[in-house]
């Protein structure tokens, strides 16, 4: 009786393990079937409709700043400076006096020379005195051929040391009038070189300060060979074509420009030419040394489809857009991609108008997924990008940034 008691007990305590074993081996199993039948969610994808507008294509240049015409001021004279009578920066008018020299030499210069003509006179009066008494003398025979000739000479050599003596006179009086420096343009002058009391003199390295016209202001920009006879072909007044400046703080200058001049030969060394174009500057806002973006509109792309630039993919020189259909299915596409404006891109092939691609999240997708599309909202720094005043980037050897995870090509299926 005790015997099969203990062999009940052993049969329960052996179908206890079992069901505990049976229990851990099949629990996976249940679990990944319950996980197989919760579908996970389609992903959230921002997505954009392809447009289709006619688009001005842009042509820019760095451009750098230059005056009108850019005076250097120097002395003409030597002598110590003691006077300054410009304000650093400021505008100052044609002939307004800059410096001054020590007009002391000079003057003492200028009165000797002075008193040196009147001495010559002195004698030329004497010597036309005494012409006027013989020649009348000389056609009666009371005086010699002799006596007239040097009487001749002698007016002749004399009305010479005048002229020398006025010469002098001259020279003595220009050079005391370049002790007082002017300026030779009305502009902007600029920081003095030097200090009052130096010795300054023609032969000085520095000069005393620069005069710079601002208004019209030059922009110099650099075209390459290609650029420059292409316009000479589409525009055949490339002075006419309007420019606009783009400012170091990303504002567009409000006045246009225009093309005012070009160097005479292309430099071998980078193959481009240089171009000056002049802008209004009222006020002297612009100066002198400053950069800037110089932009012309060559010509209009009609029809020209637009999507973010941030839809593009680049991957390995391929460029893939993230097509959604009506279905919400993704399909990857290639792309060939042209300028771009601001933060949009043109496709050239690849895209039709009105189909939607994905902005945002393209790498969550892949061919055949399906996805939850909502519409895109351009962030903060996109914004900024697609501005009026900001620059546009242009150029098919231009490429979109590589994105850190790129959706799989079609063939990789």
């Amino acid at each position: 009786m005790e015997s099969s008691k203990r062999a009940a007990q052993r049969f329960s305590f052996q179908y206890i393990i079992f069901l505990i074993f049976l229990a851990v081996m099949l629990w996976p199993a249940l679990g990944c079937k319950k996980e197989q039948q919760a579908a996970p969610a389609p992903p959230i994808v921002e997505v954009v409709t392809v447009t289709q507008k006619d688009v001005p294509i842009y042509k820019e240049w760095v451009g750098a700043l230059d005056g009108y015409v850019n005076a250097v001021i120097r002395p003409q004279v030597q002598g110590y400076l003691v006077k300054q009578n410009y304000r650093e920066g400021e505008l100052v008018k044609k002939g307004q006096i800059l410096f001054e020299i020590d007009p002391r030499t000079f003057q003492a210069d200028l009165d000797a020379a002075k008193a040196q003509l009147a001495q010559q006179k002195a004698r030329h009066d004497t010597a036309q005195a005494n012409l006027k008494r013989i020649r009348p003398l000389a056609e009666q025979n009371a005086v010699s051929q002799k006596d007239l000739d040097d009487a001749i000479g002698a007016e002749l050599s004399t009305r010479s040391a005048v002229e020398a003596a006025q010469a002098a006179v001259d020279n003595a009086q220009l050079n005391l009038g370049f002790t007082k420096i002017t300026s030779p343009v009305e502009g902007i002058a600029g920081i003095a070189k030097t200090q009052l009391g130096n010795l300054v003199g023609p032969s000085m390295q520095t000069e005393l300060t620069s005069v710079s016209t601002v208004d019209p202001i030059k922009a110099y920009i650099n075209v390459s060979e290609q650029e420059y006879l292409e316009v000479g072909k589409s525009n055949p007044n490339p002075e006419k074509i309007p420019l606009e400046l783009i400012l170091a703080d990303g504002s567009v200058y409000p006045h246009k420009g225009r093309l005012a001049l070009a160097d005479r030969q292309i430099d071998p060394t980078t193959g481009t030419l240089k171009v000056g174009a002049l802008f209004a500057n009222p006020g002297n806002r612009l100066r002198p040394g400053g950069y800037g973006l110089v932009r012309a509109v060559m010509s209009v792309k009609k029809g020209a489809l637009l999507i973010p630039q941030r839809a593009v993919t680049d991957l390995q020189g391929k460029f893939l857009v993230a097509i959604v259909g009506a279905d919400n299915k993704v399909d990857i596409r290639q792309v060939k991609v042209a300028e771009r404006i601001g933060s949009d891109w043109i496709i050239d092939e690849g895209l039709k108008p009105g189909e939607t691609v994905v902005a945002e999240g393209t790498q969550k997708v892949k061919p055949g997924i399906m996805v939850n599309p909502k519409p895109f909202v351009p962030d903060a720094a996109a914004k900024a990008a697609a501005k009026p005043g900001a620059a546009p980037e242009q150029g098919a050897s231009a490429k979109p940034e590589t994105k850190p995870a790129a959706p799989a090509p079609a063939e990789k299926r």
